[in-house]
């Protein structure tokens, strides 16, 4: 299976790949998860036991029910996420925070009881734990703004409504406070995420540049080699080097062969298909990479893509406002890959480089075989 070299787009603000590092991050908080686990847990038993009162125990179950729920979450994740698709990461996006709602609305309930009973005790260890989760939450959570502002809502509504209840003045203003802290978690958990995905995104364009032709978008030299060096089964290792590009390189300018091989390479790019990797080596040197069945119909769908590439570069493309013909010639490999292969990469481009180099001496526009390959093609679109 050939590795694929190009990044697909994600609908949203966030792409595919900046996403599923968010989420990533997201699911490393399970020493978070657990300490809150305990002590949210102990303190909500703790309360319970000692004034008898049925809230508290209530309370107490739904505490633990959904911090199992997170945890059983957490592992799941940690098991499978190699495999997720960006639809399966746009899923787990939802589960954690669902999770951390629910259990948002545990703790609420816990102060809200408190405060109504006027249990002094119990609604100070409950807003403890409540600006532990916060914290906690705040610390990872703030990559995906969305969950920090429906788990805290949550967990602040129902202090903040009893606050309102209680008919001491403290308790109102204690209240409103509490309420300015939600405004200012909110701009906080904003500002944290934006700053974080920018720097992702650079960090992420810097590997891609290291990655990809700048001109052409095309992967490069490096990316090719890794494909070529992770691939595995029969594939097809095809060298294009393009006839007569120096010419309109040196007639018409530099701008005019950048465009040119811009064109090169979406016909390239189309010829392949999803299949198979497209990089621009340097130059005007481009390499294929597809897999291909056993056997003669392994062989044959090989030399049609070629046959495709060289026709498609056969035809004229538009620079300056002109049309201008160029050709290209081809050399071609069919190998079995597999991870203990005895021939390196170096050696496999040494010897398709050989048959393309044969192609350019026998006047281009042709493809040649590599190796003792018995076939030798020539195309007629010269």
């Amino acid at each position: 299976m050939v590795p694929a070299m190009r990044p697909t787009d994600l609908s949203g603000a966030v792409q595919p790949a900046i996403r599923r590092e968010l989420i990533k991050l997201l699911y490393t908080s399970l020493p978070q998860v657990i300490a809150i686990t305990v002590t949210s847990g102990s303190g909500a038993i703790a309360l319970a036991l000692d004034s008898g009162d049925i809230g508290y125990a209530l309370i107490s179950c739904l505490i633990l029910i959904t911090a199992a729920g997170r945890l059983y979450s957490l592992r799941r994740y940690r098991l499978s996420f190699a495999n997720f698709s960006d639809q399966d990461v746009l899923r787990w996006e939802r589960i954690y925070g669902i999770g951390a709602v629910a259990f948002s609305v545990g703790l609420g309930l816990l102060s809200f009881r408190a405060l109504r009973l006027g249990d002094a005790a119990g609604a100070w260890m409950s807003f403890g734990l409540s600006m532990s989760f916060c914290v906690g939450m705040v610390s990872r959570a703030a990559v995906r703004p969305w969950i920090v502002l429906s788990a805290s809502a949550v967990l602040f509504a129902p202090t903040i409504v009893a606050g309102l209840l209680r008919p001491e003045l403290a308790y109102k203003l204690g209240a409103c406070m509490l309420f300015l802290f939600w405004v200012m978690l909110r701009e906080a958990s904003r500002h944290l995420s934006t700053a974080f995905i920018e720097r992702l995104e650079a960090q992420q364009a810097l590997a891609r540049q290291a990655h990809h032709d700048f001109l052409t978008g095309l992967p490069n030299r490096a990316a090719f080699l890794s494909a070529l060096e992770n691939a595995a089964g029969r594939v097809a290792i095809i060298a294009i080097d393009l006839d007569g590009f120096k010419s309109v390189n040196d007639r018409l300018g530099h701008h005019a062969g950048d465009s040119l091989l811009r064109q090169v390479a979406e016909r390239l790019t189309h010829c392949i298909g999803p299949q198979g990797a497209v990089a621009r080596f340097g130059g005007d040197e481009f390499m294929l990479l597809r897999p291909v069945d056993s056997g003669p119909a392994g062989k044959d769908a090989a030399v049609a893509l070629t046959k495709r590439v060289v026709e498609a570069l056969s035809l004229p493309f538009f620079v300056s406002q002109q049309p201008v013909r160029i050709g290209a010639s081809a050399g071609i490999l069919v190998t079995e890959l597999t991870a203990d292969a005895a021939v390196g990469t170096a050696s496999l481009l040494e010897q398709v480089d050989r048959a393309l180099y044969a192609a350019k001496r026998a006047g281009g526009g042709r493809w040649r075989w590599s190796g003792d390959e018995p076939t030798v093609l020539e195309s007629s679109c010269a």
